[in-house]
Protein backbone atom coordinates (compact mmCIF):
# COMPACT_ATOMS: atom_id res chain seq x y z
CA UNK A 1 0.00 0.00 0.00
CA UNK A 2 1.00 3.65 -0.81
CA UNK A 3 0.70 6.57 1.26
CA UNK A 4 -1.22 9.79 -0.72
CA UNK A 5 -1.70 13.36 0.40
CA UNK A 6 -3.83 15.73 -1.54
CA UNK A 7 -3.84 19.31 -1.69
CA UNK A 8 -7.19 20.13 -2.46
CA UNK A 9 -8.08 23.45 -4.51
CA UNK A 10 -9.87 24.87 -1.48
CA UNK A 11 -6.69 24.50 0.42
CA UNK A 12 -3.57 27.51 0.96
CA UNK A 13 -2.01 25.96 -1.49
CA UNK A 14 1.69 26.99 -0.10
CA UNK A 15 0.77 26.02 3.33
CA UNK A 16 -0.16 22.08 1.25
CA UNK A 17 3.00 22.42 -0.45
CA UNK A 18 5.21 23.04 2.55
CA UNK A 19 3.43 20.15 4.56
CA UNK A 20 3.62 17.80 1.42
CA UNK A 21 7.18 18.05 1.62
CA UNK A 22 7.63 17.36 4.91
CA UNK A 23 5.16 14.15 4.70
CA UNK A 24 7.87 13.07 1.78
CA UNK A 25 10.23 12.73 4.94
CA UNK A 26 7.77 10.64 6.76
CA UNK A 27 7.13 8.15 4.63
CA UNK A 28 4.61 9.98 1.67
CA UNK A 29 4.42 8.36 -1.53
CA UNK A 30 2.02 10.43 -3.96
CA UNK A 31 0.97 14.01 -3.60
CA UNK A 32 -2.16 14.42 -5.85
CA UNK A 33 -3.14 18.53 -7.16
CA UNK A 34 -7.26 18.70 -7.84
CA UNK A 35 -8.85 21.16 -10.18
CA UNK A 36 -12.63 21.00 -10.44
CA UNK A 37 -12.94 25.21 -10.90
CA UNK A 38 -10.48 26.52 -8.67
CA UNK A 39 -6.86 27.23 -9.89
CA UNK A 40 -5.54 24.48 -12.33
CA UNK A 41 -3.57 21.46 -11.04
CA UNK A 42 -0.63 21.77 -13.44
CA UNK A 43 0.74 24.69 -12.69
CA UNK A 44 0.83 23.34 -9.33
CA UNK A 45 2.37 20.26 -10.28
CA UNK A 46 5.32 22.13 -11.72
CA UNK A 47 5.92 23.59 -8.29
CA UNK A 48 6.25 20.60 -7.04
CA UNK A 49 8.79 18.66 -9.29
CA UNK A 50 10.94 21.72 -8.13
CA UNK A 51 10.72 21.68 -3.81
CA UNK A 52 10.18 17.51 -3.49
CA UNK A 53 12.24 14.88 -4.63
CA UNK A 54 10.92 11.72 -4.53
CA UNK A 55 7.22 11.71 -4.19
CA UNK A 56 5.27 10.41 -7.14
CA UNK A 57 3.17 13.86 -8.37
CA UNK A 58 -0.29 12.93 -9.81
CA UNK A 59 -3.57 15.28 -11.17
CA UNK A 60 -6.53 14.49 -9.17
CA UNK A 61 -8.42 15.13 -11.47
CA UNK A 62 -8.30 17.21 -14.91
CA UNK A 63 -11.50 16.78 -16.92
CA UNK A 64 -11.27 15.44 -20.33
CA UNK A 65 -12.91 18.64 -21.78
CA UNK A 66 -11.16 21.91 -21.50
CA UNK A 67 -7.77 20.84 -23.16
CA UNK A 68 -7.65 18.92 -26.41
CA UNK A 69 -6.58 15.00 -25.76
CA UNK A 70 -2.99 15.98 -27.70
CA UNK A 71 -2.43 18.63 -24.94
CA UNK A 72 -3.17 16.47 -22.46
CA UNK A 73 -0.32 14.03 -23.87
CA UNK A 74 1.70 17.38 -24.16
CA UNK A 75 0.71 18.22 -20.00
CA UNK A 76 1.68 14.47 -19.36
CA UNK A 77 5.02 14.52 -21.06
CA UNK A 78 6.20 18.01 -19.44
CA UNK A 79 5.02 16.78 -16.24
CA UNK A 80 6.98 13.38 -16.14
CA UNK A 81 10.28 15.14 -17.51
CA UNK A 82 10.63 18.08 -14.99
CA UNK A 83 9.64 15.40 -12.33
CA UNK A 84 12.07 13.10 -14.10
CA UNK A 85 9.81 10.32 -13.99
CA UNK A 86 7.32 11.34 -11.16
CA UNK A 87 4.20 11.81 -12.50
CA UNK A 88 0.59 10.19 -12.73
CA UNK A 89 -1.61 11.08 -15.23
CA UNK A 90 -5.24 11.59 -13.18
CA UNK A 91 -8.46 11.95 -15.42
CA UNK A 92 -11.94 12.38 -15.41
CA UNK A 93 -14.90 13.66 -17.14
CA UNK A 94 -16.03 15.84 -13.81
CA UNK A 95 -19.70 16.59 -14.72
CA UNK A 96 -21.92 18.60 -16.18
CA UNK A 97 -22.25 21.80 -13.82
CA UNK A 98 -18.26 22.39 -14.24
CA UNK A 99 -18.13 21.38 -17.59
CA UNK A 100 -20.69 23.50 -19.13
CA UNK A 101 -21.16 25.78 -16.43
CA UNK A 102 -17.96 26.74 -15.64
CA UNK A 103 -15.87 25.75 -19.50
CA UNK A 104 -18.65 26.36 -21.82
CA UNK A 105 -18.54 22.52 -23.72
CA UNK A 106 -21.32 20.08 -23.97
CA UNK A 107 -21.09 17.61 -21.61
CA UNK A 108 -21.65 14.86 -23.90
CA UNK A 109 -20.89 11.16 -24.47
CA UNK A 110 -17.54 11.15 -21.31
CA UNK A 111 -16.64 7.83 -21.01
CA UNK A 112 -16.44 7.58 -25.01
CA UNK A 113 -14.42 10.72 -24.39
CA UNK A 114 -12.19 9.77 -21.52
CA UNK A 115 -11.41 6.50 -23.34
CA UNK A 116 -10.44 8.67 -26.91
CA UNK A 117 -8.29 10.63 -24.34
CA UNK A 118 -6.57 7.58 -22.81
CA UNK A 119 -5.93 6.34 -25.98
CA UNK A 120 -4.62 9.28 -27.85
CA UNK A 121 -2.37 10.32 -24.67
CA UNK A 122 -0.67 6.67 -24.95
CA UNK A 123 -0.47 6.77 -28.59
CA UNK A 124 1.55 10.10 -28.35
CA UNK A 125 3.82 9.33 -25.45
CA UNK A 126 4.98 6.05 -27.75
CA UNK A 127 6.24 9.15 -29.50
CA UNK A 128 4.05 7.83 -32.44
CA UNK A 129 2.13 10.20 -35.01
CA UNK A 130 -1.40 10.79 -33.66
CA UNK A 131 -4.00 9.24 -35.83
CA UNK A 132 -7.20 8.98 -34.50
CA UNK A 133 -10.52 8.15 -35.41
CA UNK A 134 -13.01 8.03 -31.85
CA UNK A 135 -16.66 9.02 -30.79
CA UNK A 136 -15.04 12.42 -29.79
CA UNK A 137 -12.54 12.98 -31.25
CA UNK A 138 -10.98 12.76 -34.69
CA UNK A 139 -6.76 13.43 -35.38
CA UNK A 140 -6.10 14.72 -37.75
CA UNK A 141 -9.92 16.19 -38.37
CA UNK A 142 -11.39 14.35 -41.30
CA UNK A 143 -11.75 15.46 -44.94
CA UNK A 144 -14.28 18.30 -45.17
CA UNK A 145 -13.36 19.38 -41.71
CA UNK A 146 -11.39 22.63 -40.71
CA UNK A 147 -8.73 23.77 -43.88
CA UNK A 148 -7.75 20.04 -45.01
CA UNK A 149 -4.04 21.32 -44.28
CA UNK A 150 -3.72 18.86 -40.77
CA UNK A 151 -1.10 15.46 -40.90
CA UNK A 152 -0.13 13.54 -38.11
CA UNK A 153 2.20 14.75 -35.96
CA UNK A 154 4.12 13.35 -33.04
CA UNK A 155 5.63 14.60 -29.95
CA UNK A 156 9.26 15.71 -30.26
CA UNK A 157 10.82 15.50 -27.31
CA UNK A 158 12.11 12.22 -25.81
CA UNK A 159 12.54 13.49 -22.26
CA UNK A 160 9.71 11.58 -20.49
CA UNK A 161 8.38 8.02 -20.13
CA UNK A 162 6.43 5.94 -22.57
CA UNK A 163 4.03 4.50 -20.25
CA UNK A 164 2.95 7.44 -17.79
CA UNK A 165 0.63 6.07 -15.39
CA UNK A 166 -3.00 7.05 -16.49
CA UNK A 167 -5.79 6.69 -13.32
CA UNK A 168 -9.38 7.22 -14.43
CA UNK A 169 -11.92 8.68 -11.65
CA UNK A 170 -15.23 6.90 -12.33
CA UNK A 171 -18.24 6.16 -10.19
CA UNK A 172 -20.72 4.67 -12.95
CA UNK A 173 -20.84 1.15 -14.09
CA UNK A 174 -19.99 1.16 -17.89
CA UNK A 175 -16.84 3.77 -16.85
CA UNK A 176 -15.88 1.76 -13.79
CA UNK A 177 -15.87 -1.41 -16.56
CA UNK A 178 -14.08 0.79 -18.89
CA UNK A 179 -11.65 2.17 -16.02
CA UNK A 180 -10.40 -1.63 -15.06
CA UNK A 181 -10.03 -2.52 -18.93
CA UNK A 182 -8.15 0.76 -19.87
CA UNK A 183 -6.31 2.22 -16.66
CA UNK A 184 -3.41 1.88 -14.89
CA UNK A 185 -5.51 3.57 -11.74
CA UNK A 186 -8.95 3.86 -10.45
CA UNK A 187 -9.87 6.94 -8.23
CA UNK A 188 -13.75 5.87 -6.82
CA UNK A 189 -14.79 8.70 -4.99
CA UNK A 190 -17.28 8.80 -1.44
CA UNK A 191 -17.45 4.72 -0.74
CA UNK A 192 -16.69 1.92 1.43
CA UNK A 193 -14.11 -0.72 0.28
CA UNK A 194 -15.94 -3.59 1.88
CA UNK A 195 -18.43 -2.12 -0.52
CA UNK A 196 -16.48 -2.39 -3.77
CA UNK A 197 -17.69 -6.03 -4.85
CA UNK A 198 -21.20 -5.40 -3.76
CA UNK A 199 -21.59 -1.96 -5.77
CA UNK A 200 -19.57 -2.52 -8.11
CA UNK A 201 -17.81 -6.10 -8.56
CA UNK A 202 -19.55 -7.27 -12.09
CA UNK A 203 -17.95 -4.41 -14.09
CA UNK A 204 -14.64 -4.90 -12.39
CA UNK A 205 -14.68 -8.67 -12.87
CA UNK A 206 -15.89 -7.78 -16.94
CA UNK A 207 -13.38 -5.24 -17.17
CA UNK A 208 -10.49 -7.09 -15.29
CA UNK A 209 -11.43 -9.90 -18.29
CA UNK A 210 -10.47 -7.58 -21.19
CA UNK A 211 -7.52 -5.91 -19.62
CA UNK A 212 -3.93 -6.03 -21.36
CA UNK A 213 -1.91 -8.17 -19.09
CA UNK A 214 0.89 -5.00 -19.95
CA UNK A 215 -0.82 -3.09 -17.87
CA UNK A 216 -0.37 -4.74 -14.53
CA UNK A 217 -3.13 -4.79 -11.65
CA UNK A 218 -5.34 -2.31 -11.20
CA UNK A 219 -4.60 0.27 -8.49
CA UNK A 220 -7.12 1.58 -6.35
CA UNK A 221 -7.36 4.76 -3.94
CA UNK A 222 -9.15 5.46 -0.70
CA UNK A 223 -9.48 9.28 0.59
CA UNK A 224 -9.52 8.88 4.43
CA UNK A 225 -9.12 10.91 7.64
CA UNK A 226 -5.98 10.23 9.46
CA UNK A 227 -5.79 9.96 13.71
CA UNK A 228 -3.86 7.36 15.18
CA UNK A 229 -3.64 7.11 19.00
CA UNK A 230 -5.29 5.77 22.33
CA UNK A 231 -6.86 8.68 22.78
CA UNK A 232 -8.68 8.72 19.43
CA UNK A 233 -11.89 6.88 21.24
CA UNK A 234 -15.54 7.87 21.69
CA UNK A 235 -16.22 11.46 21.20
CA UNK A 236 -12.46 11.99 20.71
CA UNK A 237 -12.46 9.97 17.29
CA UNK A 238 -16.22 11.38 16.83
CA UNK A 239 -14.58 15.06 16.77
CA UNK A 240 -12.02 13.80 14.17
CA UNK A 241 -14.13 12.29 11.42
CA UNK A 242 -16.25 15.40 11.72
CA UNK A 243 -14.16 17.86 10.19
CA UNK A 244 -15.14 15.21 6.81
CA UNK A 245 -18.64 16.26 7.19
CA UNK A 246 -18.05 19.32 5.00
CA UNK A 247 -16.57 17.85 2.11
CA UNK A 248 -18.73 14.79 2.21
CA UNK A 249 -21.76 17.06 2.26
CA UNK A 250 -20.13 19.37 -0.65
CA UNK A 251 -19.98 15.93 -2.54
CA UNK A 252 -23.12 14.23 -1.79
CA UNK A 253 -25.33 17.45 -2.32
CA UNK A 254 -23.65 19.85 -4.12
CA UNK A 255 -21.71 17.89 -6.71
CA UNK A 256 -24.17 17.61 -9.82
CA UNK A 257 -27.63 18.59 -10.43
CA UNK A 258 -30.61 17.02 -7.92
CA UNK A 259 -31.20 13.96 -10.56
CA UNK A 260 -27.50 14.13 -11.72
CA UNK A 261 -25.13 13.80 -8.89
CA UNK A 262 -22.58 10.73 -9.20
CA UNK A 263 -21.67 10.90 -6.03
CA UNK A 264 -25.31 11.19 -4.56
CA UNK A 265 -25.68 7.88 -6.64
CA UNK A 266 -22.71 5.94 -4.55
CA UNK A 267 -24.17 6.75 -1.23
CA UNK A 268 -27.63 5.43 -2.15
CA UNK A 269 -26.32 2.31 -3.11
CA UNK A 270 -23.57 2.02 -0.22
CA UNK A 271 -26.94 1.99 1.55
CA UNK A 272 -27.79 5.66 3.12
CA UNK A 273 -30.50 6.57 0.81
CA UNK A 274 -32.72 8.57 2.80
CA UNK A 275 -29.64 10.27 4.32
CA UNK A 276 -28.21 11.20 0.45
CA UNK A 277 -32.03 12.69 -0.24
CA UNK A 278 -32.18 14.73 2.58
CA UNK A 279 -28.67 15.97 2.42
CA UNK A 280 -28.84 16.94 -1.04
CA UNK A 281 -32.34 19.00 -0.56
CA UNK A 282 -30.44 20.65 2.06
CA UNK A 283 -27.11 21.37 0.41
CA UNK A 284 -29.76 22.67 -2.77
CA UNK A 285 -31.45 24.55 -0.97
CA UNK A 286 -28.43 26.88 0.37
CA UNK A 287 -28.60 24.95 3.93
CA UNK A 288 -24.82 23.62 3.77
CA UNK A 289 -24.58 23.42 7.48
CA UNK A 290 -27.49 21.38 7.85
CA UNK A 291 -26.29 19.22 5.12
CA UNK A 292 -22.73 18.66 6.72
CA UNK A 293 -24.86 18.04 9.80
CA UNK A 294 -27.32 14.64 8.32
CA UNK A 295 -23.83 12.80 7.26
CA UNK A 296 -23.60 9.84 8.62
CA UNK A 297 -21.50 9.64 11.58
CA UNK A 298 -21.40 5.83 10.73
CA UNK A 299 -20.18 6.34 7.27
CA UNK A 300 -17.58 9.07 8.52
CA UNK A 301 -16.29 6.55 10.77
CA UNK A 302 -15.96 3.41 8.95
CA UNK A 303 -14.28 5.76 6.22
CA UNK A 304 -11.43 6.85 8.42
CA UNK A 305 -8.37 5.48 10.17
CA UNK A 306 -9.54 7.31 13.72
CA UNK A 307 -8.91 5.70 16.54
CA UNK A 308 -6.09 2.97 18.29
CA UNK A 309 -2.99 1.41 16.65
CA UNK A 310 -4.44 -2.26 17.02
CA UNK A 311 -8.08 -0.56 15.58
CA UNK A 312 -5.96 1.08 12.81
CA UNK A 313 -4.10 -1.63 11.84
CA UNK A 314 -7.10 -3.79 11.29
CA UNK A 315 -9.06 -1.73 9.15
CA UNK A 316 -5.97 -1.44 6.52
CA UNK A 317 -5.89 -5.20 7.04
CA UNK A 318 -9.54 -5.40 5.74
CA UNK A 319 -8.88 -2.50 2.90
CA UNK A 320 -6.11 -4.29 1.42
CA UNK A 321 -8.11 -7.42 1.53
CA UNK A 322 -10.70 -5.18 -0.59
CA UNK A 323 -7.68 -4.12 -3.22
CA UNK A 324 -6.90 -0.62 -1.92
CA UNK A 325 -3.58 -0.34 -2.93
CA UNK A 326 -2.97 3.63 -2.38
CA UNK A 327 -4.59 5.44 0.89
CA UNK A 328 -5.16 9.02 0.51
CA UNK A 329 -4.86 10.68 3.97
CA UNK A 330 -5.43 13.70 5.67
CA UNK A 331 -3.95 14.12 8.82
CA UNK A 332 -6.06 15.62 11.85
CA UNK A 333 -3.54 15.71 14.35
CA UNK A 334 -0.92 18.28 15.71
CA UNK A 335 1.75 16.39 14.04
CA UNK A 336 0.77 15.12 10.86
CA UNK A 337 4.34 13.79 10.28
CA UNK A 338 4.34 11.56 13.14
CA UNK A 339 0.89 10.36 12.12
CA UNK A 340 2.32 10.01 8.70
CA UNK A 341 5.26 7.99 9.92
CA UNK A 342 3.19 5.54 12.34
CA UNK A 343 1.11 4.67 9.10
CA UNK A 344 3.84 4.05 6.99
CA UNK A 345 4.92 1.62 9.77
CA UNK A 346 1.44 -0.39 9.81
CA UNK A 347 1.26 -0.33 6.27
CA UNK A 348 4.85 -1.71 6.54
CA UNK A 349 3.61 -4.75 9.22
CA UNK A 350 0.88 -5.75 7.33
Amino acid sequence: MKIGYAIHYQQDFHEGARQAVELEKAGLDIIWCSEAYGVDAISRIGYLAAVTEQVELGTGIINVYSRSASAVAQTAAGCDAISRGRFILGLGASGPQVIEGFHGIPYTKPLSRTRDYIEITRQALRRERIVHDGPTVQVPLPEGQGTGLGKPLKLIRHDYRSEIPIWWASLMSKSVRETARLANGWMPTSFLPEQIDSIWGDELTAGLAERDESLGPLDISISTALAIGDQYTGAEADAVVDTQRDNVALYWGGMGARDKNFYNTIARLMGYEAEAEKIQDLYLDGHKDEAAAMVPGDYLRKAGLVGPEGEVRERLAAWKQAGITVVNVSPRTDNPVAAVAKLRTLIEDL
